[in-house]
């Protein structure tokens, strides 16, 4: 096969992770600033031009897209976002929650920007209303430390002896402070011991669950961070090998061998972002797009894992789960 067909052959994002596709005559160039890493992101990726197809427009055909990966370092989002600006795109995804939806909206004013999965973009100062955002930011919000509550609760469900919890944050995420808040209230109301484990880079991320086994922490929370998301084969492998049951805000993980997942879905949120940025490319502005609330959760439980870990899942969270993998 010839260099070109091979290169034809190839998805777009593969041949570009850092840089904007060839442009054609007649083709919109947007941007895509993500805080995750290229490689486990295919899924999301596809998510997000399935949207963009549901209104139209196809990656290489009325649209080509630049894409920019932090890799989880969130300190090198503002020169990515100032890189897409300086490319002229009509729109940006900033994808992998906070870290870049700030990141955008501090490079530019003017270009419509749509998030796809954050928690309270008005705390944030996003936007100045989820039903009237006011300016050039939109997207999908994803209510992550809302959720903190219900974690907890499955996790007192599944270890009922336990009674200390250890919660994993990233302090490199602005949003991590209040999620901390979230779960340390809901855990003083269940009567659980909540100790908060910080990490953010590899060798924080190594030592932080086993530090979890040091404090007799019985069970994890994995918030939902996109270090984390890029790193979490091995934040499930680390888990199994200090043997503490973990939950975690996305299905994805409980894909990889994670023992419990709860929250909202990530792809469907991806998905309804590319359907803004599509109606945004055909002419409705950012500033009246309301910030959409999700409206799928799932509950996924993997009973391979529960019996790698000795664990009985409880019928009670077995009724309720979404998918129970085997």
């Amino acid at each position: 096969m010839r260099r070109r067909a091979i290169l034809a052959s190839m998805p777009a994002a593969v041949l570009s992770p850092t840089g904007v596709n060839a442009q054609q005559p007649g083709t919109l160039a947007i941007g895509f600033l993500s805080s995750r890493a290229l490689g486990e992101s295919g899924a999301l990726v596809a998510a997000f031009k399935t949207g963009l197809t549901e209104t139209g427009f196809v990656e290489g055909q009325q649209l080509s897209i630049a894409y920019r990966w932090a890799e989880g370092r969130y300190e090198k989002l503002p020169a990515l976002a100032a890189e897409l600006v300086g490319l002229r795109v009509v729109a940006i995804l900033a994808a992998g929650g906070a870290p870049s939806a700030l990141a955008a909206k501090a490079a530019t004013s003017e270009i419509p920007i749509v998030f796809s999965a954050l928690t309270d973009a008005v705390r944030y100062g996003l936007v100045a209303s989820l039903s009237r955002p006011g300016g050039n930011v939109t997207g999908m919000s994803v209510f992550n430390n809302s959720l903190a509550p219900k974690r907890l609760e499955l996790l007192r469900e599944l270890v009922p002896n336990n009674t200390v919890v250890a919660l994993l944050a990233n302090p490199n995420n602005p949003i991590s402070e209040n999620d901390m808040k979230e779960a340390v209230a809901a855990a003083r109301s269940l009567g659980l011991q909540l100790h908060v484990l910080h990490a953010q880079n590899d060798s924080e991320l190594e030592t932080a669950i086993p530090k979890a086994v040091t404090l007799a922490a019985g069970a994890l929370v994995v918030t939902g961070d996109p270090f984390f998301d890029s790193q979490r084969e091995k934040l499930v492998g680390l888990a199994a090998q200090s043997g503490v049951p973990a939950i975690y805000a996305w299905r994805e993980y409980v894909d990889v061998g994670g023992l419990i997942s709860y929250g909202t879905s990530i792809a469907d949120a991806y998905r309804h972002a590319g359907v803004y940025v599509g109606r945004i490319l055909k002419g409705e502005k950012a500033a009246n797009l309301p910030v959409l609330q999700p409206t799928k959760f799932e509950l996924v439980i993997s009973l391979t894992t529960s019996k790698k870990l000795g664990l009985t899942i409880p019928p009670s969270i077995l009724a309720r789960a979404d998918e129970v993998i085997e």
